[in-house]
């Protein structure tokens, strides 16, 4: 990792790039973020981000922005974070500023509304990758399976039966607010795992 302002400058263009194609929200933008922090530049192991990735999205405010702030502060202290919130949010400053001046001319032009009808299903393909990462970290253990070689050791089981407690819960009890499944998660992790 290159340190002192090159290094600052490193990380505010790769979010300054996660912020700029990052279009379907907060969970395409982690995507994005796992892809070039982990995969491609080895900053911050997968373990780490996906622990990242669960307090961000458990604190108020915008998942893409949080986890933004987060690896920054994770990398390089609160100037860090300072530096990869501006990267994430500078993009979506400049383009709602252009979109905001010619919106209402061009929303009703064919190729502006094909362009959303493409983007539907291509955000909704990354947020099902970034949550498909989630669900296989938090359920398998890949890792002990290898060492082990024993199919029972490839699933975390304790996590499954919560996570199938959670489903029921969140898809039968329709009056509990997620943010109890929040709380119940993180006791779950506390006290049980």
């Amino acid at each position: 990792m290159l340190n002192g302002i090159c290094g600052l400058l490193f990380l505010f263009c790769i979010f300054f790039y996660v912020g700029l194609f990052a279009v379907g929200g907060g969970l395409v933008a982690a995507t994005f973020m796992q892809q070039v922090l982990v995969e491609r530049y080895h900053l911050i192991s997968a373990e780490k981000f996906y622990s990242m990735l669960a307090i961000s999205e458990s604190t108020p405010g915008p998942i893409g922005i949080n986890l933004a702030t987060y690896c920054g502060t994770e990398l390089y202290g609160p100037l860090g974070g300072v530096v990869t919130t501006f990267g994430e949010i500078l993009p979506s400053l400049i383009i709602i500023m252009i979109v905001a001046r010619f919106f209402m001319t061009m929303q009703k032009k064919p190729i502006v509304q094909a362009a959303f009808t493409g983007l539907r299903p291509a955000t909704s393909g990354m947020v099902l990758v970034a949550a498909m990462n989630v669900f296989l970290l938090s359920l398998l253990n890949i890792q002990g399976f290898k060492e082990t070689e024993m199919l029972i050791e490839l699933f975390r089981w304790k996590s499954i039966i919560f996570y199938m407690l959670c489903l029921v819960v969140l898809f039968f009890l329709k009056k509990v607010h997620p943010i109890f499944i929040v709380i119940a998660g993180a006791l779950f992790g506390i006290l049980i795992l």
